[in-house]
């Protein structure tokens, strides 16, 4: 029987939620280099609600911040904040609950259209 790596030791992490939303706890610095996740452009948000609409996968990387993503009408939701690296799956719709301010870095993978 195969096992799941586990995510608080910086290993792979699979969507364990109905939004497909993959986070991958504290990866190790390595990790990070290896997908240049320094040289992708910045974004952040103050906290708030803000609805979303993904159209290409995004993987992002937060520096700081904390986040609630849900979306409309179901119960099910992912937290995430930083120090986690984060795969947001292409045509996701929903909500990010932000209690504290995002800063990250992202990127956008079209190669999948």
């Amino acid at each position: 029987m195969a096992s799941q790596p586990d995510p608080e030791t910086g290993g792979a992490a699979s969507p364990s939620n109905s939004l497909g939303i993959v986070v991958e706890r504290n990866p190790p610095e390595s990790r990070l280099l290896e997908l240049g996740v320094r040289s992708w452009p910045k974004w952040g948000c103050p906290p708030g609600s803000f609805p979303l609409k993904f159209e290409a996968e995004e993987t992002c990387y937060l520096l700081r911040g904390k986040v609630k993503a849900f979306t409309k009408g179901s119960s099910d939701f992912v937290e995430f904040g930083a120090g986690d690296l984060v795969v947001i799956p292409k045509g996701l719709s929903c909500t990010w609950e932000v209690s504290v301010a995002v800063d990250k870095h992202y990127k956008f993978d079209s190669s999948d259209r």
